[in-house]
């Protein structure tokens, strides 16, 4: 007896298992006039950058340990070692972007021609674009 009530039981709470519960009905998209804006969703800003004529660098000497704080201008040339560094462009982010900095760098070595960094360097992830070089390491600081 106690079996069979047993069986029942179980049978019955896999049966219960196995019934789909149906999901929630699914709210329709509601129904905005022709040229209207949503107001639940802000219109979409594009992502500007506004040019700078400057950076600020910080270039490390890894074998000395030495850091060297200086400002390049765009278009403009600077040395640091054996390093050529020309800033091709400087830019911050607009006041309704979050902030951030990139500026764009040539950087040669004059004793080595097969070294090239041609990159924007963000300040916000300086890991993104890293010059490789086994002597030199050049950081941005900043953009005016």
């Amino acid at each position: 007896m106690r079996l069979a009530v047993l069986a029942a039981v179980l049978l019955a709470g896999s049966a219960s298992a196995q019934t789909p519960v149906p999901p929630p009905p699914v709210p329709p998209p509601p129904v905005m006039a022709p040229g209207a804006q949503s107001v639940t969703a802000p219109p979409a800003v594009p992502e500007t950058w506004l040019p700078l004529g400057s950076a600020d660098l910080v270039g490390l000497d890894k074998i000395t340990t030495r850091l060297t704080k200086f400002s390049v201008k765009l278009g403009e040339t600077v040395s640091f070692g054996t390093l050529r560094i020309t800033l091709r462009g400087c830019a911050v982010r607009g006041p309704n972007q979050p902030a951030d900095q990139a500026a764009f760098l040539d950087i040669a070595d004059a004793r080595r021609k097969d070294f090239a960094f041609h990159s924007w360097m963000l300040l916000s992830a300086p890991a993104v674009a890293v010059v490789e070089h086994p002597v030199y390491d050049v950081k941005l600081a900043g953009c005016r």
